[in-house]
């Protein structure tokens, strides 16, 4: 009985993962798109989007060392 939970959890988790990783995804593709199109670019929106990097990669070896897919989903 306390086990039958567990596989419910990780489901809820890894379902969590994914969205924030699409979500980080977006956000680094455009803050990372505003940066590549501004002539003068404030060291602001490059850090942004150096911890948007961040961040996502962050998570993408989370999902990657969880063995969690975006086809299981």
């Amino acid at each position: 009985m306390l086990f039958s939970r567990t596989g419910r959890l990780r489901k809820e988790h890894d379902k969590k993962l994914i969205n924030q990783l699409n979500q980080l995804k977006q956000e680094w593709g455009n803050k990372r798109s505003l940066v590549e199109r501004s002539f003068d670019v404030p060291r602001e929106f490059i850090a942004e989007a150096k911890l948007a990097e961040a961040k996502y990669f962050f998570l993408f070896k989370e999902a990657k060392e969880r063995k969690v897919s975006l086809k299981d989903k």
